[in-house]
């Protein structure tokens, strides 16, 4: 048997610990989001005359003039970075919140409208996940006719299946709950229901798929970009800035891969880093661990 003193001192410890854990997920989410918004304002700071061809500054090693050097043509590798960056977040952004709209009405849908309407759904999201993933969005993306365009419809038709069937499992548990029944009971609506009861109990789940598929979506515009199927080789995308530097790496030009490539898995990481911390915060048993 503890003594009344050492029970305080323990659950002083445990609660410490704690705070101690959050403080950390909250400092590793300041950071993360501190360095996204870094690169938002560089990539609208950076002026674009520095995009322009320049053939007295052409192939420059990083210097304190071009801190990421300049390529074949004398154009800015910092600036084409940050603005490639910002592309990428921005199409990113758009394609995630339509996979989260498509996975949000699936998973509601498979859990509300009986068993072969949810037998129906589950066959879909089977089909989609056996399918080769890079392979199925190159497809879609050239019957789509590439481009943003392309490059959203295919990321958004492929990204979807993961968060239906957490949205659908959350639903299903939420409609057994007391308060549910309790509320079915004085007459409420389905959507009465859906509206006040279901939507702001699976948010939470919704925006942190969200965050997670984001670094997903990132990677596979870049890859798609890279490949040659997605965004026209004027646009200032990292897949195209990685897909055109891999000509020049041969001769010595490593700053024209490093960089960009480099900053591509940081913001990857980062949009990772902040779900994750996110996820764990908003579980109250993870954040206890």
């Amino acid at each position: 048997m503890l003594s009344i003193q050492e029970e305080i001192e323990v659950q002083g410890v445990k609660v410490g610990g704690e705070f101690n854990v959050r403080k950390k997920m909250l400092l590793w989410l300041t950071i993360s989001s501190g360095f996204l918004l870094i690169i938002l304002i560089l990539s609208f700071w950076l002026s674009n005359d520095h995009l322009r061809l320049n053939a007295t500054n052409k192939n420059l090693a990083p210097s304190l003039g071009h801190l990421f050097g300049t390529d074949w043509l004398g154009r800015d590798m910092l600036t084409r970075t940050m603005k490639g960056l910002r592309l990428s977040l921005a199409v990113g952004a758009f394609a995630s919140l339509i996979s989260v709209i498509i996975a949000t009405v699936m998973g509601i849908c498979a859990a509300t409208f009986g068993k072969a309407v949810d037998a129906v759904i589950s066959w879909i999201i089977d089909l989609f996940i056996g399918m080769p993933h890079l392979v199925f969005m190159v497809l879609i993306c050239f019957i789509a006719g590439g481009g943003i365009h392309g490059i959203v419809l295919s990321i958004s038709l492929t990204h979807w299946t993961a968060l239906a069937r957490v949205v659908r499992s959350e639903v299903l548990q939420i409609k057994s709950a007391e308060y549910i029944q309790i509320s079915r009971s004085y007459g409420k609506s389905p959507w009465y229901i859906a509206r006040k009861h279901i939507m702001p109990a699976i948010f939470p789940q919704i925006m942190i798929g969200f965050l997670l598929m984001f670094p997903h979506v990132i990677l596979h515009e870049a890859a798609l970009t890279f490949l040659g199927f997605g965004l026209s080789p004027q646009t200032p995308a990292i897949g195209i800035i990685l897909s055109e530097a891999m000509s020049h790496i041969s001769t010595g030009k490593w700053w024209l891969v490093v960089f960009p490539g480099l900053l591509l898995v940081v913001v990857v990481k980062c949009f990772d880093s902040i779900g994750e911390q996110l996820r764990i915060l908003l579980e109250p048993a993870s954040s206890n661990e």
